[in-house]
């Protein structure tokens, strides 16, 4: 089988916090070894140099262009369906600095054209109704992502899938579109990236919910670890297809080579 590309995911699979997850550096210096393309996937909020800084910190040398990540995918959606929209932003201050380059961000309700919501530790009552107010106005609601939980070094805290969950419990909207995985529209960002067809890539990460469910629905062979959110026992309780589990990143090299032949 010919393996066009791989594609990493960061917290829970590569990383946890500030500390490198087993096999991580031997399974990305096999990949550069095997120069088998590669990318980190994930739906981090912030700049692309700080994530490659911190893997480089942790011993992983990385360049911000091996990052396909969350604020990425939703500039290139807004610049292609949004472009002039007036954003209100409930979301981390690396997100909203990204955004801020490119997009006039405002907090009126009668200005705003689109909402983003995605994973905001100091979310309040206050932001909740501004988004609301411009919502019932009609503004569009979009999403980085929706994973109910992300892994951290002190277990799993609520993500940007709570926030959606406020946002469309109180303004009876569905979410317009989720840019970062599992998206579709992620997914062919990062494909476009690794320069080859979905059949001949691998998605490799610890939630079947965003990363395998992402991998599966683009075509591509998916991989869970069971470093981050995943047990063992969840496997088959979504109907998510997996192709392989990995106890972590360790096992990846060798399941690499079984398949290349």
């Amino acid at each position: 089988m010919e393996i066009g590309g791989v594609l990493l995911d960061l917290d829970g699979t590569v990383c946890l916090g500030d500390e490198l997850l087993p096999g991580a550096q031997q399974a990305v210096a096999y990949l550069r070894r095997e120069r088998i393309p590669f990318a980190y996937v994930s739906n981090t909020l912030d700049h692309r140099r700080d994530f490659a800084d911190r893997l480089t910190g942790m011993g992983l040398p990385a360049e911000p262009d091996e990052i396909v990540h969350a604020p990425m995918a939703l500039i290139r959606y807004l610049e292609r369906h949004e472009p002039e929209a007036r954003l209100f932003v409930i979301g981390l201050p690396p997100l909203l600095e990204q955004l801020s380059e490119s997009f006039t961000l405002s907090d009126d309700p009668e200005a705003i054209d689109v909402v983003v919501a995605s994973i905001d530790y100091t979310f309040d009552f206050s932001r909740l109704n501004i988004a609301f107010q411009a919502l019932r106005r009609g503004a569009r609601l979009l999403a980085t992502n929706t994973d109910r939980t992300w892994p951290t070094p002190q277990g799993e805290i609520p993500d940007a899938g709570a926030i959606v969950g406020a946002l469309e419990g109180c303004s009876l909207r569905a979410v317009d579109a989720v840019v970062g995985k599992p998206s579709l529209w992620m997914a062919q960002l990062a494909l476009e990236h690794l320069g080859c067809p979905a059949g001949q890539a691998w998605m490799v990460g610890d939630s079947l919910e965003s990363d395998v469910a992402m991998g599966a629905a683009a075509g591509m062979t998916t991989a869970v670890v069971l470093t981050g959110v995943t047990r063992r026992q969840d496997i088959g309780r979504t109907g998510v297809r997996v192709d392989h589990v990995l106890e972590s990143l360790a096992d990846l090299p060798a399941r690499l080579n079984s398949v290349r032949g």
